[in-house]
């Protein structure tokens, strides 16, 4: 084949006499077959055409590579629940722990999906509100002292060499005035560009955030959140009674695992950003009832100066450590005026015992009715406060 390519071929003898018309064609198509760059030229089409015709039946090329794909787009089963998160978010930040493929430990069945539910009410939901006054913006994280490299580079809490927890230097500040406080969870937040900054800048300071820990780019919106006065806790997937159908995502807590693996997931959640002053559960119905996954979970906690705060799932669960558990869900029902009367019910609770926390989703829906039933709330005679005023009793 060498030799062909290095020399032009002699093709100046005269051909043998032909028909005209078809014999002529007939020599024109034989003696251009025998020109190698025309020949090689048709074998390297031949060859790509080949390929196309392979790769449409057998499909992506790529198809073996390595995806991550989550579905946590809700918290809890809810009825007529809007449509899901689907925008793209900005980069990590450069103290952000990767969150890579290969550098998971993923369960039998990670990315199994949830039951569809019915389509929301059609309802008009403002998420251009002005931004409220931030109430004072809360110190910037990480404090000195307050956090230690963890895994994958990460800041990974840590209880201060005088004795200051996270959980008190993260919160942010109340004061009580004698008046019933109710205190209200606005989790699943990072996961969409326009309903976190619309929670974040349109909701009252004293409204307590939660983000899931997937959530690219959470140092920033966690920093933009504390910015503008709310405190922040960090969603932590727990396994459910019904797992591994309903499974939470990558490095889910399990109620069979060994103490060690425990700790081992929970140091990485934990990692992932800094500035929370405890964590909540997502889902997690198996695990909170297991004594011991639970004894392991607090321990590691109070380890770490942690608070933790729970949907009301652990509510009979006390602990060595900072705790709230919520009474009620606002938002299982996604219609305005169902979340409307779940937070007229959470304001009598408060009434009648002083406190009452409640747990919400990051939904349009949801912002929009909570952002107006907290503006008559000091009309009312409720003192609205952050979910760590309520744990701190």
């Amino acid at each position: 084949m060498a030799a062909v390519f290095s020399r032009k071929p002699a093709y100046t003898a005269a051909a043998p006499a032909v028909d005209a018309g078809g014999g002529d064609l007939r020599a024109r198509l034989l003696a251009a077959a025998g020109n190698p760059y025309i020949g090689a030229s048709a074998a390297a089409f031949l060859f790509l055409l080949s390929l196309a015709v392979l790769v449409m039946i057998t499909g992506d090329p790529k198809a073996g590579a390595p995806v991550l794909r989550l579905e946590l787009t809700k918290i809890g089963a809810t009825t007529n629940p809007p449509e899901g998160w689907r925008e793209a978010l900005a980069p990590e930040g450069a103290e952000e722990a990767p969150l890579l493929p290969g550098a998971m430990d993923l369960s039998d069945h990670p990315f199994a999906r949830h039951a569809a539910a019915p389509e929301a009410e059609s309802e008009a939901v403002d998420l251009a509100a002005p931004p409220v006054p931030s109430g004072g913006a809360l110190v910037q994280a990480p404090l000195p002292g307050l956090s230690v490299p963890g895994p994958g580079g990460g800041p990974l809490p840590v209880i201060g060499p005088d004795g200051r927890t996270v959980a008190e230097a993260y919160a942010r500040p109340f004061t009580p005035d004698g008046r019933p406080r109710v205190a209200l969870v606005i989790g699943g937040l990072g996961l969409n560009a326009q309903t976190t900054r619309a929670a974040i800048e349109t909701l009252p300071p004293e409204i307590t955030l939660s983000f899931a820990p997937y959530s690219e780019g959470l140092q920033g919106w966690i920093d933009l959140a504390r910015s503008h006065g709310h405190e922040v806790l960090l969603e932590t997937p727990m396994e459910p009674n019904d797992y591994p159908a309903n499974d939470p995502g990558p490095y889910t807590l399990i109620a069979a695992n060994r103490p060690d693996e425990t700790v081992r997931k929970l140091e990485w959640l934990m990692s992932r950003a800094t500035g929370y002053f405890g964590l909540t559960n997502y889902l997690g119905s198996k695990f909170l009832a297991s004594d011991p996954a639970m004894a392991t979970f607090m321990a590691s906690l109070k380890a770490r100066g942690l608070a933790f705060v729970d949907d009301g799932a652990a509510a009979r669960r006390g602990g060595p450590i900072p705790r709230a558990s919520a009474e009620r869900g606002i938002d299982d029902d996604l219609s305005g005026e169902a979340i409307e009367g779940q937070l007229r019910a959470l304001e009598a609770g408060a009434g009648a015992r002083g406190a009452a926390l409640g747990v919400g989703f990051a939904y349009p829906v949801t912002i929009s009715q909570v952002r107006n039933w907290a503006g008559g709330l000091n009309a009312r005679g409720v003192q609205l406060a952050p979910a760590s005023a309520i744990a701190r009793r």
